[in-house]
């Protein structure tokens, strides 16, 4: 049988606090991954709560609890709206996202997310989907490569990075992890070489994942989705999801273009619950080390 996987969720009592949870409420887990989170919702959930989780991993499968008060869906959180109609779900008291990759993902030494191990370039969340890192690599011009590692690797040389993957791939495309380290060590210098080429990685993974278009129409479902009053908690974990939440949660829009009405009041669907935003303490970054760079911010759906 195989183990279940699990890690060590984020701020996890902020998430729990920030949901305002009722015993009898309806709260969707956009993220299950390892299940953390939603098991402390569930013990914290009445006989008549319910809670939906989404996950396009195959192995969340094996994080599943059995509940019935649980209701699993491998799919991206993207057809969030989708799912909760299918299932005669009509609004919900909360929602949560933990963004980003677990320590699970990058600690599989399989699927490529972390240039720990050579490995295949896939970064695939979805092992159903078809585009690969290494597809993306050998088959982008020069400048969709350039522009992927500035919007979302925020990397300053992204257009040598990007001549320099064109260069290669022409004698040689490239297919695992340890090939693509071996072209970008020389770009950076040893004191920045790490950070930097975790950057490499992250906006392939991006990319591949279709993750921010995915997260801006998850949020922009949440405003349909939740009752008035209703909770919207979000993990993020880089500047790129955290800028994106943050223009949301204010302004009811992913640009973050504030709308006033006559006198000049405000208007948005939301009001924020936390002001300044969450971080870990000292001693959360010391049980968790994945939750060092976790920002929490949430909202209320204005009635």
């Amino acid at each position: 049988m195989t183990e279940p996987v699990y890690h060590i969720p984020a701020l996890l009592e902020p998430c729990m606090e920030g949901l305002d949870i009722k015993p009898d409420g309806t709260y969707v887990d956009v993220t299950f991954g390892g299940g953390g989170h939603s098991r402390e919702l569930l013990s914290r959930l009445g006989p008549d709560g319910r809670l939906v989780a989404f996950d396009q991993d195959e192995d969340a499968l094996r994080n599943i609890v059995d509940d019935k008060r649980l209701l699993f869906v491998r799919s991206n959180f993207k057809f969030l709206l989708n799912f909760l109609e299918y299932h005669h779900i009509n609004k919900v008291d909360g929602i949560l996202a933990d963004l980003g990759v677990s320590s699970h993902h990058f600690d599989d030494s399989e699927r490529g997310f972390s240039f720990r191990f050579d490995a295949e370039l896939d970064m695939r969340m979805n092992t159903r989907a078809k585009l690969t890192a290494a597809e993306v690599l050998n088959s982008y011009d020069e400048k969709a490569l350039a522009d992927m590692f500035y919007n979302f690797g925020e990397l300053k040389n992204s257009r040598k990075i990007a001549a320099m993957v064109v260069k290669q791939r022409t004698t040689s495309p490239l297919h695992t992890t340890e090939e693509l380290m071996t072209l970008l060590e020389p770009l950076f210098n040893r004191e920045r070489q790490k950070k930097e080429i975790t950057k490499v990685f992250q906006a392939i993974r991006i990319e591949v994942n279709h993750e921010m278009d995915a997260l801006q129409r998850m949020l922009e479902q949440t405003t349909e989705a939740l009752k008035p009053g209703g909770r919207l908690v979000i993990l993020t974990y880089h500047s790129l999801e955290d800028r994106m939440v943050k223009n949301f949660m204010r302004a009811g829009k992913i640009n973050g273009e504030v709308e006033v009405d006559f006198f000049g009041n405000r208007k948005s669907p939301f009001r924020l619950v936390n002001n300044k935003v969450i971080v870990p303490d000292d001693d959360e970054v010391a049980r968790n080390p994945r939750s060092r760079s976790a920002k929490l911010r949430i909202a209320e759906l204005i009635g």
